[in-house]
């Protein structure tokens, strides 16, 4: 409870919008609130608040769907539960688990933050954005989820909410969105309230239902330059290394774009070239 006391109300600067009145922003909370008591999805990362589990989960779910995330979330602490451990793990140990999950740099990057950190994790926002691979909205959630802190955390689900229920122009830039989020976050239930805003978002808005754009496109990962680093990251990782030929003949590709992948993997810490051979590090 300490932790929750010290950082609440740190986020928001008290300045509402001017065309949301008081009573519509209660209604909102209101709405939303008894919405997610009835229909909230129950997930694994909602059943603990260890900053460290939270961190996990937020990392996860950069660009990844829930779905594909809850198995592997569960797989990763179960083989890493604490930062010490992961800190302590080798990278290629922690890339195994990782692959499949795609976006594999996410993996360096949470490792390093581990080992950067020693047994904690910072409680501000600002400490926290200084970690690799956080930025403003993931640092704001760890603290939401893991301390309920008054804070509000605004991603591209979060933007899709808020613009369609408060009726906002769809261009309105970062900061007045933030303005608007920081203004409707309801006192003492910021986790409720982001995790309501989450499945209201995933469950109800769909493109289809609001005429709203949807939150991302990806280009098509099948036959990509992402789906062949996703191959040899996986060949090599799981043999322990492999050569440059025998990648060639596995990617059924030329070598030229063999040796460009592994260039790519090498510069983002995936793997380290060791004259004609890729190793994890």
């Amino acid at each position: 409870m300490g932790s929750e006391r010290a950082l609440r109300r740190s986020g928001a600067d008290g300045a509402t919008p001017p065309h949301l009145s008081p009573t519509a922003i209660s209604a909102l909370q209101q709405r939303l609130l008894a919405w997610y008591a009835g229909n909230g999805r129950d997930l694994p990362w909602r059943h603990t608040t260890d900053p460290y589990a939270i961190l996990v989960s937020e990392v996860m779910l950069q660009q990844t769907q829930v779905s594909r995330v809850v198995g592997r979330y569960e797989s990763f602490l179960g083989r890493f539960p604490t930062l010490i451990s992961l800190a302590q793990a080798p990278l290629a140990d922690v890339l195994r688990i990782w692959l499949g999950l795609g976006y594999n740099n996410r993996a360096v990057r949470l490792k390093r933050c581990a080992e950067l950190v020693g047994e904690r994790l910072p409680t501000s926002v600002g400490e926290l954005e200084r970690l690799p691979g956080l930025g403003p909205y993931t640092a704001r959630a760890l603290l939401v989820f893991a301390h309920n802190a008054d804070l509000a955390a605004v991603d591209a689900n979060v933007r899709r909410v808020l613009v369609h229920e408060l009726d906002l122009p769809p261009g309105l830039p970062p900061r007045g969105l933030q303005t608007v989020a920081d203004s409707v976050l309801p006192a003492g239930r910021s986790r409720d309230w982001h995790n309501a805003l989450m499945d209201y978002g995933a469950l109800v808005l769909t493109s289809r239902a609001t005429g709203l754009a949807p939150l991302s496109r990806q280009t098509p990962f099948e036959g990509s330059r992402r789906q062949l680093r996703a191959r040899l990251l996986r060949y090599v990782v799981e043999r322990d290394g492999a050569g440059l030929d025998e990648l060639t003949k596995l990617l059924a590709i030329d070598r030229a774009t063999v040796s460009g992948l592994v260039a790519d993997l090498v510069r983002d810490g995936l793997l380290v070239a060791d004259g004609d051979r890729a190793r994890t590090p």
